[in-house]
Formats: structure tokens, sequence, C-alpha cells
């Protein structure tokens, strides 16, 4: 359990299996999708970004995805004043992994857009950048239309939650991922009419950069979030369900721009509903946290071969974390995420 992989390597052998799995603090396994046993409409490449301004109470949430099968392209506002959502989203067949997503998470340019939506991603060293707009999009108060020039850093020392694991039943079905927390954001969100500016002081940004090739029936839990905690920079991703994970768990804190390695975790989600408060809890003791849900993002897609429940849900945190030197972390109304999904596709 927790094996740290530190050296720099190739992801998969000529089997198409994974050499070294485990986790890292950087993303040192070098992805190839030629490598990969499995034919183009079962490969899945998605990169998404969730913003939350904490000054303004709303997220954004981006998500750029090739399927294999298809394409999906999504934007979401997430109102958590007024506890409410809005997304938009389209869907190209038989994209086949020809959209372009890069191999890494290094320097690299994508891009996409049709009548409903544009989204652009790019990176240039410590610095990213997101133009996405939505003209069409009718927001939670009625105003119409999203527009986003976002810059998001990473600075060269910072770590990332990298993790490479397969699945028991078939070791050839592996999931590569990326999770980089506390990305400070700058820029402008037009909505409707009104421009917010964003600093990075109070707006935050999570990347998840995967790549894999799954089994076809899925269940996973996730949780996010980033800001700053007594001027320090916080977050911490939490995530378990998807694939084995009896070589490293997906969990950890980031302080002050270092990873802090978790145990296990459990979400305990209330079966009355999803807005009901959760509770949190590492195997470890180390994370204890209460989540108050203020707004479910969900959707529900059943088309006989393909079925999707995905309940992501925004709200705030409370509870503690320690650190790896047994440092007690407060905290009290840390806005984030946490979801619970379902995937047969």
């Amino acid at each position: 359990m927790q094996h740290e992989v530190t050296d720099r390597q190739d992801l998969l052998d000529v089997k198409g299996r994974i050499i070294e799995e485990g986790w890292a603090r950087n993303a040192v396994w070098k992805y190839d999708r030629r490598m990969i046993k499995a034919s183009a409409l079962r490969i899945k490449e998605w990169d998404y970004y969730s913003i939350m301004s904490h000054e303004h109470r709303f997220s954004v949430c981006v998500t750029f995805s090739d399927l294999g099968f298809a394409a999906l392209f999504a934007i979401a506002f997430v109102d958590m004043a007024s506890g409410k959502v809005s997304q938009i989203d389209t869907i190209q067949p038989l994209s086949l992994g020809k959209l372009g997503l890069p191999a890494n998470s290094g320097d690299h340019s994508v891009a996409w857009a049709n009548k409903k939506l544009r989204i652009a991603f790019s990176r240039k060293e410590e610095r990213r950048r997101l133009l996405v707009a939505a003209p069409q999009l009718e927001l939670p108060d009625g105003r119409v239309g999203i527009d986003a020039d976002l810059t998001l850093v990473q600075p060269p020392n910072s770590e990332s939650l990298n993790i490479a694991t397969s699945w028991k039943e078939k070791r050839t079905a592996f999931y590569l991922n990326e999770k980089v927390n506390c990305l400070a954001v700058s820029g402008t969100v037009r909505l409707g009419n009104d421009l917010v500016t964003l600093g990075p002081h109070e707006s935050f940004g999570v990347l998840d950069w995967g790549r894999g090739r799954w089994t076809y029936v899925n269940r996973w839990y996730w949780a996010s979030a980033s800001g700053m905690l007594d001027d320090v920079s916080f977050g911490f991703n939490l995530g378990y369900g998807f694939s084995d994970r009896s070589c490293a768990s997906e969990n950890a804190i980031i302080y002050d721009r270092r990873i802090h390695k978790l145990d296990e975790v459990v979400f305990t989600i209330p079966p009355s509903s999803y807005t009901d408060p959760w509770t949190i809890t590492s195997g470890d003791n180390r994370f204890e946290m209460t989540f108050e849900p203020i707004v479910d993002r969900t959707s529900d897609i059943n088309l006989l071969l393909v079925k999707s429940i995905q309940h992501q849900v925004f709200g705030y945190f409370t509870g503690t974390a320690v650190l790896d030197d047994g440092t007690k972390l407060e905290i009290k109304d840390f806005p984030g995420f946490a979801e619970d999904v379902f995937n047969r596709y």
C-alpha cells in the first residue's frame, strides 16, 4: 500500500500492462496510446478544470474529453449563492483519439468549438490559459451567456497527486491520472453583460488530467478543494472505487504546495438525499470532515449500452486534517466539491 514511484519511466510494457503501479509527487509516467492493448473506441482521454471563486461564491467547470466512441465537451456554472447550476454540453460521435489531447500535461494547446460553446486550453511553462464561452447558456439568475478568460499559475516547485493503477480483472485496463490542486487563478468571467474579475488571492483551480483504458462498468468517488488556510495554500484530493488501489490510494492533503499522503477514505452519503450532510473519514484518522452540500450538479444518461449517473455536489467542508509531521489543521466552511459517479461505457 502507498507505493511511491520516483523514477521517470514508460507507463506500459509491450503487453499493455503498467510497468510500475503506484503514486507519485510529479508526472513521472510517459503515456503512449500506441502501447494500449485496446480498440480506439475504448481509450479515454480527458482534461477537466474546476475554477472556484471563494469571494464571488461560484465555480466554472469545463470538460474536454475524448471517450473513444464519442467526445464530450461541457461548460457548467455553479452558483453557490443561489444553490443552482446551469450547464451546456455537446457530443461528437466517434472521436477515436482525434482531438489532439496531449500525451502529458506539459506545454500544449487544444481547442474545439461549435455553435453552442467554445473551449480552448493551453499551457506554457507554469502558466495555463483557459478560454471558454457559451453565448446562449441561461444562468441561474436569468442572465444569458458566459465568457471566461482565465490564467492559472502552477509554480515549478509544486507537487501534484499522480497515480497509475489497473483493474484486478483486466490488467491491461488502466488509469493514469494527475490532479493539480491550488492553482492560483486570475482573469475575467463575463456573466450576461456583467464582468467579474477574479484574483489569485481568492480564486483557485484544480486540474483533473486523465488517460486510460477502463473496464466497462465503474463507480467512483472523488472530492477536491483548493484555497488558502491562514495565508498558506491548502487543498486536498480524495478518490476511491476506481481500479485496484492495493498499491496506492489517491488521497492526499496539499499544504504549502507539498503532498501529505493519506490512507484509504470513506464517504458516508445519506440515503435520503445527496444534498443532506455527508461525512468523510480516513482509515488513519488524519482526515475527518463533514460536508455541507449546497448544490448537486447531476446528470442521468441511459442509452442502453451507455449509462452515466453523476452527482457532483458543491458545498463546504468543516473538520480536521493532519499533516505528515502531526500538525493538525482546523478547517471551517472551506468550499469544494465531492462526487459519486456511475458509468457504464
